[in-house]
């Protein structure tokens, strides 16, 4: 045989290869399309379902996303076993592989155990604003494996489960109302019930504050020109900003309009505040 005969015979069993394979490859390729697009369809139709029973929206979320990465699980499967794998032996290949994998990629468990941890013991649930792995922002879902947040800035945080359960977790949602603590200054010459008295006036005219508990006004320290004061108002979580910006700027006017002075740094010198 020669070497054209050769590489004619070559060239033809790769001809029939081709010839048997592409059907079963076109075929195991639908049945990803196909199952991918069922399978988003009956994730869709069963978290509508959970939401009508009252199910909290962080369990309707995790089950969620659980339920998508086994279904697709399943429909690689079934397209591998399309294309020649044995199921069987497929599965057993993939748990020894999952298990070499787990054991160089741990972090990923221990988000996925952290995960059935938040979700069934609740210490933060989706609406609530929270302060996790020291990032402060409201939940907007759970999922297996992160927790998604979004700051007053509209920013999309993505902080691992496992970085929630080893930290701190400050949730400023549970009491219905949180508190502002901000700080302004008066000079010493002042009077502090005056000026005690201007601000809580000042703090009844700021929308955003609730009156129980009822703000308070106070001392915190004293620096070399200007007596601190906190002043810590309780309000809503959902109106943290407007709240702060609405509360220094009615202070600053009620300042103004009552005479309260500032000392500035270069000297002890008073000045007045502008309005």
């Amino acid at each position: 045989m020669n070497e054209v005969q050769i590489v004619e015979r070559y060239a033809k069993d790769a001809l029939d290869a081709i010839i048997r394979f592409t059907p079963q490859l076109l075929f195991a390729i639908a049945i990803i399309v196909i199952g991918f697009w069922v399978i988003k369809r009956i994730n869709k139709v069963a978290t509508a379902g959970l939401q009508r029973t009252g199910i909290p929206q962080e369990i309707i979320s995790f089950f969620s996303s659980f339920l998508d990465i086994a279904m697709k699980a399943v429909v690689l499967l079934v397209a591998a076993g399309r294309i020649g794998f044995d199921a069987t032996s497929l599965v057993a290949l993939l748990a020894a592989a999952g298990f070499a994998v787990g054991m160089a990629l741990q972090g990923f468990l221990g988000n996925f155990a952290s995960g059935i941890t938040i979700v069934f013991f609740r210490p933060y649930k989706v609406g609530d604003w929270v302060q996790v792995a020291e990032q402060f922002g409201k939940v907007e879902s759970i999922q297996i494996f992160n927790t998604t947040l979004i700051t007053p800035g509209q920013k999309t945080l993505i902080v691992p489960n496992g970085q929630v359960t080893d930290n701190v977790i400050t949730n400023f949602s549970t009491k219905g109302h949180i508190r502002l603590e901000l700080n302004v200054t008066m000079p010493y010459a002042e009077s502090f019930p005056r000026v005690k008295k201007i601000i809580l006036e000042a703090l009844k005219d700021v929308p955003n504050i609730v009156n129980d508990p009822a703000p308070e006004v106070g001392i915190e320290s004293y620096d070399s020109h200007n007596i601190v004061l906190a002043i810590r108002p309780f309000i809503n979580p959902d109106d943290y900003w407007n709240a702060t910006y609405d509360t220094l700027a009615h202070i600053k006017k009620a300042f103004s309009e009552n005479g309260v002075q500032a000392a500035y740094s270069e000297g002890v010198e008073l000045g007045p505040i502008g309005s």
